[in-house]
């Protein structure tokens, strides 16, 4: 698999857990049953998680851009 695939397929992955803990969290207002650290957690690594595939996909599209650039010379 191509990084540009992986990285798309982790920011959905990302995207799914912060949805569920946000989910999880507006769901159980009021009610102990909800660790809100724990849900904090996973929601700072959703995020981070997400910025990182970001990135992969900044990086690989600017190789890219250099590869046609170089091209067109």
């Amino acid at each position: 698999m191509d990084p540009i695939s992986t990285a798309r397929y982790g920011m959905m992955a990302a995207t799914q857990a912060l949805s569920v803990s946000a989910g999880r969290v507006a769901g159980m207002a009021g009610d102990n049953s909800v660790d809100y650290a724990a849900e904090a957690v996973t929601q700072i690594q959703a995020k981070q998680s997400f910025k990182a595939d970001a990135a992969v996909i900044k990086v690989a599209d600017e190789m890219m851009q250099s590869l046609l650039d170089l091209q067109k010379t």
